[in-house]
């Protein structure tokens, strides 16, 4: 095949737009409940949803500091950043008290908002968080038994964005909580959680002490990186409230420091030079497919290709770390071999 040919191709590829309505992007918000009224025109339905919309997406990726920078933003300027907007099973909500709306916001514009703005926002790519709640209460331990959190914290509180999940009950963590009970607070956390190695953990110190404040000590350990705080609760009179107000703080918090630790900065964007071998498996349009699924990668350039491979220049947000890992999730090997990275596509179905 000429040189030409090979060009023309891997041109149509690579300026092939992706998918603008993959549920899974970061920037929509699905399943939006607007409740209708009469007089309401779909017009008036659709604004509400993209007001309702954009308020839960800043929920979701900026951090609150950030999101004040942004309260003073006018409706056509929010309205401007909609590429599109979805009803679900319209036909089937004919009758009903409410319309679900999915709104797609447009990556690039938001890109540029948050550029202007300088603000970062948060990409989550692993949202498990691995947490066991202990108390401590007149010198006694409580781990499973006897423990309100370990027992209800899913059920008090759950978010989209991290889920919390709580291990079974283990001899060895008894064990390794009794040995450190004189300094709880310093306990190590890889050697707590020796099952879930290079996860999201938390271990949150319930401290009784039968004040008007209780104590709650965090230690976290997100994205290899250690975080400890300590939150002050105020105590009320009615105890299931007061602990279901204990979760519900604990577990903003821990969502906050996670989003703190995917921050991405728009401004500060990096590049990768990468070769992908030409042949049945390493397929140059199943590449682009899966790449393109990839929020965090803001442009795609060809450097030099022929009939044997392409050398792609992507640019993307973030760490390196966290790209290779968004990339592995798109079942895409990124390798560092004889002083080049290296694609290769792997066979297993992706999901988009």
């Amino acid at each position: 095949m000429s040189y030409y040919k090979i060009f023309i191709i891997i041109l149509i590829i690579f300026l092939k737009t992706g998918n603008v309505l993959s549920l899974e992007n970061i920037f929509n918000v699905n399943n939006i409940e607007i409740s209708k009224k009469s007089n309401n025109s779909n017009e008036d339905l659709t604004n509400k949803a993209i007001k309702k919309g954009f308020k839960i997406l800043l929920e979701k990726i900026l951090l609150n500091k950030d999101i004040k920078k942004l309260t003073g933003l006018e409706f056509y300027e929010i309205k401007k950043l909609v590429s599109y907007y979805q009803i679900v099973d319209e036909e089937e909500n004919i009758g009903k008290d409410e319309v679900i709306f999915n709104i797609f916001f447009d990556k690039d514009k938001l890109h540029s908002l948050f550029y202007n703005k300088n603000i970062s926002y948060s990409d989550i790519s692993d949202k498990e968080l691995y947490l066991l709640p202990v108390i401590l209460k007149k010198n006694q331990i409580f781990i499973y038994n006897n423990n309100y959190f370990y027992n209800n914290w899913n059920k008090i509180y759950q978010s989209e964005l991290i889920e919390f999940i709580l291990p079974i009950e283990s001899i060895e963590v008894i064990q390794n909580i009794s040995s450190n009970k004189e300094n709880l607070f310093g306990i190590d956390l890889q050697n707590l959680f020796r099952e879930y190695e290079n996860k999201n953990l938390a271990f949150v110190l319930i401290e009784d002490r039968g004040s008007e404040e209780e104590k709650i000590y965090l230690r976290t350990k997100i994205l290899n990186k250690k975080i400890d705080k300590t939150i002050k609760v105020k105590k009320e009179t009615n105890t299931k409230k007061f602990n279901d107000e204990i979760i519900k703080v604990i577990s903003i918090e821990l969502v906050n420091i996670i989003k703190a630790q995917n921050l991405i900065d728009v401004r500060v964007p990096s590049f990768l030079n990468a070769k992908l071998i030409i042949n049945k498996k390493n397929n140059l349009v199943e590449l682009n497919d899966r790449l393109q699924n990839i929020d965090t990668i803001d442009g795609i350039f060809v450097q030099e290709f022929n009939n044997k491979y392409v050398l792609l220049k992507l640019r993307y947000l973030g760490k390196l770390d966290k790209i290779i890992n968004q990339l592995n999730q798109q079942n895409i090997m990124l390798e560092y071999t004889n002083n080049q990275w290296n694609f290769t596509i792997k066979n297993e179905p992706v999901n988009f």
